[in-house]
């Protein structure tokens, strides 16, 4: 199989990859599903506009079944034998429009375009389910990857559960879910999806992205974005994550320097927020991160964004215990973006923190405060000289580093990190593991010992560890 034609029924999965459902926040019991309107599909290379009006289009890579014969009241263990085959497939939608759905998903991911497919497809005979990746690209950058081992449903199960109510037909298509690194897209962006296997790929699925010219009527639901929208839409992880009592003790009972180590064990090369200067070097600071964007100053944007309720005192205003209030300030460091009434303010709220790479004003009076500050350096001027307080609550960057709202910042005087929600308890757990080893080695160390064996442990080093740890 080569190529695909418009299929006469779509139906997509909502949570099958076990990375998206820790993003989420819950593991789906069953698999649930929704319906795409076969107008919704779209060739590789195509263009597909962002309607008018929208903010979130959102893009997801999936791998897509296309089946092949018939299929009803199968079997799980049958399942796979009716599938003809595989191809890429992107499941975009409009997060400004979820609302008017209830559920139904089908103004916010049906419109024309919404499921391109292709370039080819891969005959399902050769290939093995279970051994499939999926990998997305935006604007080059890899941002999705991930295989079918990693999935919570597998194929033969899904058209076995379709097919108990529904007769899947030749040519119909079933979308298996996304794994996490679903984002946004905006015009001008090229999203890439490719499928592939030991010795077949589908190659490369490409959508770019273009704004749409014509607006919507009044005669139906409008489009309308809120902070949750954006929330789910940029892939922040679930508000259900909690970051209890114990974790905060755990965090703070270990480095900085030990948690990035762990960091990057697990591959997280660029979770730290460079250039920063804490105004308590001292004090430890853990917390869920509230986010807030600044852009550059433009005499008509302040004019509108700037005076009054601004977003800035939004963000200030809406802050609760624990959390962390995380500016993006582009690095620019004449002119404050915080001073000692806001400062204040977020403290008696009882934020955790504030970490801005741009200024601070009133520098004395904010290090006397309780709330640890990380800024890039102090500076007189007011906001307005360079900056516009713009969004509250969305992906941003500070510092070299992405923060999404609800991601977990751990500081202390080496610096900030950002952690993944998701890895919180395994990084920890793993980094009070390290501490626990250097202390032993340390010990080691200083009553004689030879590093050679010791650091990192060998065999009989990590018996004398574990004798160790057993007296403790």
């Amino acid at each position: 199989m080569t190529s695909i034609a418009r299929p006469g029924k779509i139906i997509a999965l909502h949570l099958n990859y076990r990375s998206r459902a820790a993003q989420r926040g819950r593991v789906p019991e069953q698999p649930s599903y929704f319906l795409k309107p076969p107008t919704s599909v779209a060739a590789s290379g195509a263009v597909l506009e962002r309607p008018a009006g929208t903010e979130l289009l959102g893009f997801e890579g999936e791998i897509a079944l296309v089946i092949g014969r018939t299929a009803r009241r199968v079997t799980p263990e049958d399942g796979w034998s009716h599938v003809g085959g595989v191809t890429a497939a992107n499941d975009f939608g409009v997060y400004d429009l979820r609302y008017a759905d209830k559920g139904s998903n089908l103004r916010s991911k049906g419109g024309d375009g919404f499921t391109p497919l292709g370039p080819a497809v891969l005959p399902a005979a050769a290939i093995d389910p279970a051994a499939l990746r999926l990998r997305t690209w935006l604007n080059g950058e890899l941002v999705q990857e991930d295989t079918t081992g990693d999935l919570l449903f597998g194929f033969g199960r899904l058209v076995a559960d379709l097919s108990q109510l529904i007769t899947l037909d030749p040519g119909d298509v079933v979308l298996t879910g996304t794994p996490a690194g679903a984002s946004v897209a905006i015009p001008g962006d090229v999203v890439e999806v490719e499928v592939d296997t030991a010795g077949h790929t589908t190659g490369r699925l490409v959508t770019t992205i273009t704004e749409g010219t014509v607006p919507f009527g009044p005669y139906g639901a409008l489009p309308r974005a809120d902070d949750q929208q954006r929330a789910d839409a940029y892939g922040t992880p679930s508000a259900e994550f909690e970051l209890t009592r114990e974790l905060r003790e755990k965090l703070e009972s270990v480095g900085t320097a030990t948690l990035s180590a762990q960091l990057r064990k697990r591959g997280f090369n660029a979770v730290s927020i460079d250039g920063l200067t804490s105004t308590r070097p001292g004090a430890r600071l853990t917390g869920r991160a509230r986010t807030l964007r600044y852009l550059p100053y433009r005499e008509d944007l302040f004019k509108a964004h700037g005076g009054g309720y601004n977003a800035q005192k939004r963000a200030i205003d809406s802050l609760g215990p624990g959390d962390v209030l995380v500016m993006e300030a582009r690095g620019e460091r004449g002119t404050g973006t915080v001073g000692d009434i806001l400062a204040l303010r977020a403290q008696v709220r009882g934020a955790a923190g504030i970490v801005t790479d741009g200024g601070v004003r009133d520098l004395a009076a904010v290090s006397a405060l309780d709330i640890p500050t990380y800024h890039a350096g102090p500076h007189p001027a007011v906001l307005g000289r360079r900056h516009v307080p713009w969004d509250v609550d969305v992906a941003i960057a500070c510092g070299g580093a992405t923060v999404c709202p609800g991601d977990v910042l751990v500081g202390d005087g080496d610096g900030v990190l950002v952690i993944p929600p998701e890895l919180v308890e395994e990084i920890v757990d793993a980094a009070i593991e390290q501490e626990l080893q250097e202390t032993f080695i340390a010990e080691q160390v200083a009553a004689g010992e030879r590093v050679e064996g010791l650091y990192p442990m060998d065999e009989h080093w990590r018996g004398r560890y574990a004798a160790w740890l057993a007296k403790r």
